[in-house]
């Protein structure tokens, strides 16, 4: 048994992956295929693998990218749905863990507390909560993939008048198993993809849903499926269909993300023109879905086959735009008097960001904030050895960037066993580099909390670019050894 600062360390690994979600997944598949050699386990604070997936049980959960660049490059999505539903993605997560034989590697109810960096030992040693104790652990290579937010708390604002209501109110993170809405009046207070999730989901059986919003998002309608992947499957391998709806995806996406930045207002009469044709004559869209902001100045609402509109067009769902005065008894008032009767109020009012699960970081016994740090390439940080983070884009799909950031920690983890280096540290060497905030985006989890995030840099190889194809070239062909102190 081995000892680093006076406290007992049960096991000793090259790598220690913590989480065992869609990215912990992927990086432990990577670390298994890339570097054999080197020893590995994956701690989940959970009881199961899938991460968001296993989490969220809401009605109608469903991805927010589709499924051929939110499913893994290495594993192809075959299911036949674009946008796919919670329980699909987490059987997905999980048959891949179990195929790529990840399961013996995920340990559960392992909770991490605490990392301390020793240099003199060139190793992190971890506290871990597990089954009311705490046990240590030690690594070489810290490999975080936790995600950027509470998974014990969401965002939750008080209203006015809560105690008053005399009906339930739950939040979506935490939805109840045992809640019938069945041919109940529903509120759902929110605009972002959860909202526009929930209303056409709970439309079925409730009496009536509405959408309580602030303001309003963009929605833009897709179909559930992919008619041109069903063409190419019948004619091409799998795989080969697959790789040509993934990349056409891309292509597509990076394409309306850089016209949005430039032509702003041309982008945004033609998502308003789509969601004129989505719902009645004379439907008050500048009202309802017309929002103050520019395209992706926050992200945009994806609803397959427009089930939102539909549920709009068959009157079973509504919405109400305005600031909620407060609860009463029989549902909520907005400020301009409008009464929204409700047995039922879902608060989809968002998350709370949060880096590293809550886990603590310590170099050579100071205490160490990351929020403080700059993101080196979108996954490590300044002055932080032998660690990196998965963040995934916030304009395409979260997977595309956890899959490049393994596969370059994986080129990273066998350059220094190449070179016999210990410990690899990126450190900022630009006197001209100055700080800006890692996102640019305008909605409220963000805004709240910004300053829970790192910083990004004004130049390469410390700015964020929500770019995967230029991602792409610079993290697997680009300079490995750029601005890291190795020793």
């Amino acid at each position: 048994m081995e000892r680093a600062h006076g406290s007992p360390v049960s096991e000793m690994f090259d790598v220690i992956v913590v989480g065992a979600g869609l990215s912990g997944i992927g990086a432990a598949h990577h670390l298994k295929r890339l570097c054999p050699d080197h020893r590995f386990t994956v701690l989940e604070a959970r009881d199961a693998a899938g991460g968001t997936w296993d989490l969220f049980r809401y009605p109608g959960v469903r991805s927010d990218s589709d499924m051929f660049t939110l499913g893994y490059g290495f594993r192809p999505w075959s299911g036949d749905k674009a946008i796919a539903e919670g329980d699909t993605i987490r059987d997905y997560i999980r048959d891949t863990a179990r195929e790529g034989g990840i399961d013996p590697h995920i340990r559960y109810r392992h909770r991490l507390v605490h990392a301390a960096w020793s240099s003199a030992d060139a190793r992190w040693t971890l506290t871990v909560a597990t089954d009311g104790a705490e046990r240590t652990l030690a690594c070489r290579f810290l490999f975080l993939c936790t995600g950027y937010y509470d998974h014990a708390a969401g965002y939750r604002p008080d209203f006015a008048g809560e105690a008053d209501f005399a009906g339930r109110i739950v939040h979506p993170q935490f939805w109840p198993d045992d809640l019938d809405y069945r041919d109940k009046r529903v509120a759902v207070i929110g605009s972002g993809a959860t909202a526009v999730t929930l209303v056409p989901a709970m439309a079925g059986k409730a009496a009536q849903v509405t959408m309580v919003q602030r303001s309003p998002s963009y929605v833009l309608s897709t179909p559930a499926s992919d008619p041109l992947l069903q063409v190419m499957r019948r004619i091409l391998p799998w795989r080969m269909a697959f790789g040509i709806a993934r990349w056409l995806r891309i292509g597509i996406s990076q394409y309306f993300y850089v016209r949005s930045r430039r032509r702003p207002q041309a982008v945004r009469r033609w998502l308003l023109k789509q969601t004129r044709k989505a719902l009645p004559p004379g439907y008050p869209v500048e009202r309802h879905f017309t929002p103050s902001y520019d395209p992706w100045d926050q992200r945009l609402c994806i609803v397959p086959d427009g089930d939102l509109f539909a549920a709009i067009r068959s009157g079973r769902a509504a919405v109400v735009t305005g600031h909620i005065d407060r609860f009463t008894p029989d549902g909520i008032r907005m400020q301009d008097g409008t009464e929204v009767p409700a047995d039922l109020i879902v608060t989809a009012t968002g998350l709370e960001l949060q880096l590293f699960g809550k886990a603590t970081l310590g170099i050579d016994g100071v205490a160490t904030d990351p929020t403080k740090a700059m993101h080196y390439k979108g996954m490590m940080f300044s002055d932080i050895p032998n660690l990196a983070y998965v963040f995934g884009y916030t304009n395409a799909s979260w997977t595309l960037r956890a899959d490049l950031t393994a596969d370059y920690v994986c080129r990273l983890l066998n350059h220094m066993r190449a070179h016999g280096h210990v410990q690899a540290t990126p450190r900022v060497a630009d006197p001209d580099l100055t700080e800006e905030p890692l996102l640019d985006f305008t909605s409220g989890y963000v805004q709240r909390g910004k300053d829970r995030l790192p910083r990004q840099g004004s130049k390469a190889p410390w700015r964020v670019r929500q770019s995967y194809l230029r991602d792409r070239i610079a993290m697997r062909f680009g300079v490995l050894t750029e601005q890291i102190e190795f020793r």
